[in-house]
């Protein structure tokens, strides 16, 4: 499978199919079509039938999809059947939020410490970490492993910490720093924009007012 050439469209269609049969499930729905799925999610039937089978053949001709194992199968294709490390880095109003949100956890990405370069923030409490030197970084991702940064902060410093934390070993990053990093191919980073995604929200309105 990690050979193929998957479209980037059907990997982020992965998630809300993961979130909706985790819903189904909730509901001790245990089996489903591809037409009553596309009725939920929103795609086509032929759509889900396509996306799915880039992965394998899950459903059955005359039964369709078992929720559960499809549910298990698509939580491993995106890897959530492992456990990530991961630091926060910058605790302003956004990095305090995700702090404290305990989604992460349950999903497998542990939020093992929250640094900032604010003397002021030093040495302060979020939830039960206390927030740690920017300098410590490096030493902080080689001893323990992490594998993941979240980086929060303005994008006048994004690049000179996202260039450190490549050297100390982080193979991803989660950017909400408004500006594309420059990160060599072994590092992956999947930016959220939050600016961006509010002028397309605007778009949209817009062009429906119009229509």
């Amino acid at each position: 499978m990690g050979n193929k050439n998957i479209s980037m469209a059907v990997i982020r269609r992965l998630p809300k199919y993961y979130r909706y049969l985790a819903d189904l499930l909730a509901k001790d729905i245990q089996r489903i079509s591809s037409k009553e799925l596309s009725e939920i999610i929103g795609f086509t039937a032929s759509q889900i039938r396509q996306d799915l089978n880039n992965f394998g053949g899950f459903g059955q001709q005359g039964y369709g999809y078992n929720v559960e194992a499809l549910h298990r199968e698509i939580a491993k294709i995106l890897g959530l059947d492992k456990k990530y490390k991961a630091i926060l880095v910058g605790s302003g109003n956004l990095g305090q939020a995700l702090t404290n949100y305990s989604g992460f956890k349950n999903a497998g990405f542990d939020i093992m410490a929250v640094f900032d370069a604010n003397p002021r923030m030093i040495g302060l409490k979020i939830r039960d970490y206390e927030i740690m030197d920017s300098d410590l970084i490096e030493s902080f991702v080689s001893e323990n492993n992490v594998e993941i940064a979240i980086l929060c902060i303005p994008k006048e410093g994004a690049q000179q910490v996202a260039d450190r934390l490549v050297k100390s070993g982080i193979k991803g990053i989660w950017n909400f720093a408004p500006v594309d990093l420059d990160v060599p191919s072994s590092v992956i980073v999947e930016s959220v924009n939050l600016t961006e995604s509010l002028f397309t929200l605007s778009y949209l309105m817009k062009d429906g007012e119009e229509a």
